[in-house]
Formats: structure tokens, sequence, C-alpha cells
């Protein structure tokens, strides 16, 4: 099972949704980094069920327990192990899934894969509930990054149909913080009004609905990456995969290039203060793998959540016989509406990897 991530920077994520408890092991965190608890647990609170509409009424504290790697409020530089105990599970909701998989959910390829021994309850080790360690590590990594001066925020950029306004090309700090504050964290507060009636709507249906989010990652050096196999792309694209329900990863302007004319999509060049950028942002702060200085933009695309209160057409894979399921339990609405910090996260612990790869472990000191 490929539970581990990193070059230099490891993280190693275990545990099963309904198990005693989930977390994290990072291994070649830099020693000498504050341990801020406080920003820490406001980001673990970022990702966790809240009052909003599309969120799930599964409640969990999510405190995670340090049992290494931390001494005195700053990083040591062994590997930091946190464990989050589970303590609000309904297991008994999820017993026929071993049988009569969800369409849409893991429940067929884990079966599969492990032979039947795979822990279905709460989706086990597929559960969107294993985003909260991670939520941790890109916390820790938030703390380094920012050190240096990078700084990554992510909003919900559409939700169905609606669509917030996209990160201007210069964000401010007033904008992030704004973003961070908000449950549903959207640029456009009279589009987030709308999308929250539109989630009432899908609830009311029994359904689900899939969204995107968009992150920026501002601050970065111009330098970072490789061409070909380990470009900054496909780094930080392979983390984001990891979360459950991500569909497409883009940078830029995405797939709109694929309608843009060269003089369009080309980012010109200029130089402002002995520094090189760019008039537009197109490449979203890399070419040929390698960060240019600007912003990398990004966008993220969930699908809707698998498990929905409508019947939905299934197998018994015991008896080889059609059926018909009907999901009980407590889901979000709509994933993307908590995978914001998630994203910022995956994000984080990716270009901290890949700062420590070109500059080393001694500007982390």
């Amino acid at each position: 099972m490929g539970s581990v991530f990193g070059n230099l920077l490891k993280i190693s994520i275990f545990g099963e949704s309904h198990g005693d408890g989930i977390g994290v092991v990072i291994d070649g965190f830099p020693s000498g980094i504050a341990f801020d608890e406080t920003f820490i647990l406001s980001e673990m609170k970022r990702r966790a069920p809240s009052s909003h509409v599309g969120s799930t009424p599964r409640k969990e504290p999510d405190l995670p327990r340090i049992l290494s790697g931390v001494k005195d409020r700053y990083t040591t530089g062994a590997p930091i192990c946190a464990v989050i105990e589970n303590t609000n599970t309904r297991s008994e909701d999820y017993a026929p899934f071993s049988e009569t998989p969800r369409p849409g959910h893991a429940d067929f390829t884990a079966s599969i894969r492990y032979n039947g021994y795979q822990d279905a309850r709460g989706g086990g080790h597929f559960s969107g509930r294993l985003t909260a360690p991670l939520t941790f590590a890109g916390a820790l990594c938030k703390l380094a990054l920012k050190e240096k001066g990078v700084e990554i925020c992510a909003h919900i950029l559409q939700i169905g149909a609606l669509y917030d306004n996209t990160f201007p090309l210069a964000p401010t700090q007033s904008l992030f913080s704004s973003l961070r504050e908000k449950s549903l964290p959207v640029i456009n507060d009279a589009v987030g009004a709308d999308m929250t009636a539109y989630l009432e709507e899908i609830r009311a249906n029994k359904d689900s609905v899939g969204g995107m989010i968009e992150c920026i990652a501002t601050g970065l050096p111009a330098g970072v990456g490789s061409p070909m196999f380990d470009t900054v792309e496909s780094r930080i694209a392979s983390i984001l995969y990891a979360i459950p329900a991500v569909r497409g990863v883009s940078f830029g302007a995405g797939f709109d290039v694929a309608s843009m004319l060269g003089s369009v999509a080309n980012d010109a060049f200029y130089c402002e203060n002995n520094s090189v950028k760019t008039v537009t942002n197109h490449h979203g702060g890399v070419l040929g793998g390698i960060t240019t200085g600007m912003p990398i933009l990004l966008r993220c695309a969930f699908k809707p959540t698998p498990s929905i209160a409508k019947e939905q057409n299934t197998v018994n894979l015991k008896t080889g016989e059609n059926t018909i399921l009907e999901i009980q339990g407590r889901h979000d609405v709509c994933i993307a509406c908590r995978a914001v910090p998630v994203v910022e996260s995956a994000v984080a612990i990716s270009l901290l990897d890949q700062m420590l790869e070109a500059f080393g472990y001694e500007n982390f000191r």
C-alpha cells in the first residue's frame, strides 16, 4: 500500500477511518522550526466538519497528539509522529459495503486488491478521514515555508455550475486572511450565498455535487524544480491525486491553453526592481518544470461524494446478483467544501520537499 510520499521530506500516513486512530510520521523535517500550536489547531479546525450545509454532521475534535520530533515548542530534526484519535464512529452504517460496494467508491477495488481483508468501516484507509493527518503535516510545512516568505492559500472556485472569482495576479495578505476565516471560503460572497442555497437544494434531493478548488503559492523563488519526470507540476499533482475524490489537476490556464494563440498564451517578461516578472501568468508560475518566481497557480477538480441517500444499482459480490443499495450514514454534500485546507497542505508538503532539494537544509535552520 503506497502511503509514503516525498524525497528528502517524507510523510507516511497510517490508520483507518473507524480504527482507534489515524496519524502521520514526518521524516526529514527541518530542525528549529517554531511549533505554533495555535496555527496548527486552526488548520485542523478548517478541515473538520462545520455547520455549513455542505459538510457531514460527523464531529470529531481532531486534536493531534505529538509523540516525537518536537521539544520546547521547536522541531528537533527527528521524525515527527502525530496521532489523532477517532472518537465518533458508527461502523454499523458501513457493514453492507463489503458485499454490496457503493458505486463511485473504492469499496469494490479495495475488495479485489486486498482479497476482502480491507477494513470497510467508514471507507477504512481510503476514507477522506485520512486527510486529517495530511492537514497536520501540511500545517507544519506551511510554518517552515512561511519563514522563507512562501504563503499558500486556496478557495472554492466552483460548485456545480456556480463560479467564484479567480485569484488576482498579485493577491494580498488580507485576501488570504479573509478566506481562512470563512466557513465557505470564496472570494465573492454573493456567489457564496448562491452556492449555499444550491447545496441546500442538493441535500434536500438526497444527492451530492462536485466542485473545484483553486490554490495559489506566492513568494517562491525562481529555480525550484527539474525537467522531464521531476517537474514542479508532476510532484505537486502526485500528492494532490492522493486526496480522495480528486479527478483533475491543472496549472495556470490549464486546458484553456488548447484554445489560445501563442501570442496570448505566452507570458511576456519584464523587469521590476531587478526582478524578472511576467505580465500574465498563464503558465502558473512554472516553465520547463522549474519555478519562474511568479505565483504557482493550480486548480483541483473533485467528484461528487459517492455516498448519497438516493437508491443506486450495485451488485452483491457474494451471490453475484444485481441489487439495490440505499446508503445510510453521515456524508458531505460537496467534498470540495472541506477540502480547501487539504489542497493547501498537499501543495505545502510538496513545495517544502522541493525547496529542501533546491536549497538544502541549512537554509531552514
